[in-house]
């Protein structure tokens, strides 16, 4: 799983601006973020580098919750000061997961059986990440709320 997950990551790392801006594009007009419709592309873009940098740190390390934490819980709390509400903030992020790995299927990385193989186990290791990172944003969203309240 390893060779693949580098194989993935490294096209996204080599690529991170071109799958941020492909997500700026789809965020701004996609009717369910309506938040990020008026911010520029290049403040979409950011955003995505951001995420997509912080994510390959995450992905590869032993222990990753604890930065996975820190991470999504300052995505957390950015994204409530700039007012976008939670249910956008969320699907964004669903959106950025989609746009890596669209960007990974057009770069036919998964050939072989084995390639298809290892896809699932990286795929699956990725929606764990983002599953949890769903939570913590949650979580501090009610925080927020709470602190603000």
């Amino acid at each position: 799983m390893r060779v693949f997950a580098d194989r993935l990551l490294g096209v996204m790392e080599k690529n991170t601006r071109d799958i941020a801006a492909n997500w700026a594009k789809d965020v701004m007009k996609n009717p369910k973020t309506p938040s990020f419709h008026s911010m520029t592309q290049e403040q979409c873009i950011n955003y995505a580098i951001d995420f997509y940098k912080n994510f390959i740190n995450i992905y590869f390390e032993s222990r990753p919750y604890p930065k996975q934490e820190a991470y999504f819980s300052s995505y957390a709390e950015r994204r409530y000061r700039e007012g976008i509400p939670l249910h956008e903030a969320i699907y964004a992020l669903i959106m950025m997961r989609r746009h890596l790995w669209l960007y990974a299927e057009m770069q036919a990385i998964f050939m072989s059986p084995m390639d298809q193989y290892q896809a699932v186990e990286t795929l699956t290791k990725t929606i764990r990440l983002f599953d949890s990172g769903i939570y913590t944003i949650t979580k501090r969203y009610q925080e927020l709320a709470a602190q603000a309240g």
